[in-house]
């Protein structure tokens, strides 16, 4: 099986956690992703983000990764996204992709994050230093 998991949680999520299922003896590369909440967005202060996702996110990721997988059928895979309350640092969302390879490990793995982006329905809720907030969709 080349995707190995998929998710949309509430909880803390890293590409440490996801990387031993993913990575296997046949593997010579192996490339993560971490989307990290930063601390401003477009020359503004961002203090916190709030992350929202529709029901079907959760099949929408396992699609998003199934056609990557299918894209790219030397690699294995997994994807989460994190939705919830988010603070500066925190990692919103995590990928890992292994392959024999890095050339094709790095092609998928940038595949999915930007599949994940523009497919799955989440959206991002951001509080700005100076009191604003507003909200992004993935989905335009």
């Amino acid at each position: 099986m080349s995707v190995i998991r998929t998710g949309i949680v509430e909880t803390p999520i890293s590409t440490d956690d996801l990387e031993p299922a993913v990575v296997a003896p046949e593997h010579g590369a192996a490339v993560t992703f971490s989307g990290i909440i930063r601390d401003h967005d477009s020359g503004r202060g961002v203090e916190r983000l709030v992350y929202e996702s529709h029901p079907l996110a959760e099949s929408q990721i396992a699609e998003v990764a199934a056609a990557v997988a299918a894209a790219h059928p030397e690699v294995r895979l997994s994807v989460v996204h994190r939705v919830g309350q988010l603070s500066i640092g925190d990692v919103a969302l995590a990928a890992v992709v292994a392959s024999a390879h890095r050339r094709e490990a790095f092609a998928a793995c940038a595949a999915l994050v930007d599949e994940v982006k523009d497919k799955v329905a989440i959206w991002k809720h951001q509080y700005f230093s100076d009191g604003d907030d507003e909200w992004v969709g993935a989905l335009e």
